[in-house]
């Protein structure tokens, strides 16, 4: 028997055939809501065939980047996309990662739903879709049931194609029973993509307001739009993507891991801390992903002052017997 959790996640009415005519709007209802009606239509194609309906916001995104050329560059700009780019890989490494999908530190309810809501300005799904692919991914790391492992299917599927097949559009039930309890989650889920409008509304509204306060300044609403949002988004996404990619290709293996990650420095500045996944493989429960002081965790340190201004506690530390093992010569 499926529990009662899940069900807000699945559609009680019987699969659709094909002497069930859906309408465009209910289609187009069903995407921005999430629906799995949705993604069960979506699943026919096969799950690694690329959805390129689907596909068309996140290439509209990219494609989005070449209107610097239209609407110019400026300091201010340049150091708001630099800024939003930091504070949501944050959201994503802190929240979206070691809290959602390992629980390495408590938050109140509250908070928490903050957490999420900040999340889901990163444009990468919601919290419990995000989670539970990458609870399926520690659960079968770099083998075939791996949803993004370069080992078997290629730089490309594991860095950008998997989650726009069809098999990866729906959140896995299984994965996340301890967060769908929570309806404000769930709610959440079903509208992610608000926060991340929402977000960009706000960028050319800072814009038009700097425009008309510190007109010196030289922005405007379509320049903070187009650096903040749209290019700050497009680098913030692959920065994200090389954890799965390159991460499982390139650099130290400091522990013997039943997988193929790496310790990357670089990947670790890039993606504040994330790169040092080997070390995350061996003990994923752990709210510092840089186990040695010299392995530099920028999101670790964010952690440490929320904790200290009382906004998260409890953070997980690394065990003795694990930071022994990471001082011990190879």
């Amino acid at each position: 028997m499926r529990s009662s959790l899940t069900r807000p996640l699945e559609h009680a009415s019987a699969p659709m055939t094909s002497d069930q005519p859906v309408s465009f709007a209910s289609k187009v209802i069903w995407w921005l809501t999430n629906d799995p009606r949705c993604f069960k239509r979506a699943s026919q194609t096969g799950d690694q065939r690329v959805s390129w309906l689907r596909a068309v916001p996140f290439l509209a995104v990219h494609a989005g980047c070449l209107l610097v050329f239209w609407v110019g560059v400026s300091e201010v700009a340049v150091a708001c996309a630099v800024a939003f780019f930091v504070l949501r890989m944050f959201f994503i490494t802190a929240f979206y990662h070691r809290y959602f999908s390992h629980r390495a530190f408590q938050a109140s309810r509250a908070f928490q739903f903050v957490m999420a809501l900040l999340g889901c300005t990163a444009a990468q799904r919601g919290p419990l879709w995000w989670a539970g692919h990458h609870r399926e991914h520690h659960a079968h790391p770099d083998t075939i049931d791996d949803p993004h492992s370069p080992t078997h299917r290629g730089f490309l599927y594991s860095h950008t194609l998997w989650f726009l097949t069809p098999g990866s559009f729906a959140v896995p039930p299984n994965r996340v029973g301890d967060w769908i309890r929570f309806p404000e989650l769930r709610w959440l889920e079903k509208f992610d993509w608000i926060p991340f409008v929402t977000f960009a509304a706000g960028c050319w509204g800072l814009g038009v307001w700097l425009e008309s306060s510190a007109p010196g300044l030289g922005t405007s609403g379509a320049q903070l739009f187009v650096w903040g949002a749209v290019v700050s988004t497009v680098v913030l996404y692959h920065a994200t993507y090389t954890i799965n990619s390159l991460a499982h290709k390139f650099g130290h293996r400091a522990f013997p891991t039943n997988d193929d990650s790496r310790n990357n420095a670089l990947l670790a500045v890039l993606t504040l801390g994330e790169g040092w996944h080997n070390n995350h493989h061996y003990f994923p429960a752990a709210a510092r992903q840089g186990f040695l002081w010299w392995q530099l965790d920028l999101t670790f340190l964010g952690l440490r002052l929320l904790a200290a201004l009382g906004l998260v506690r409890a953070l997980r530390p690394v065990p003795t017997r694990v930071l022994k093992a990471a001082r011990a010569p190879r």
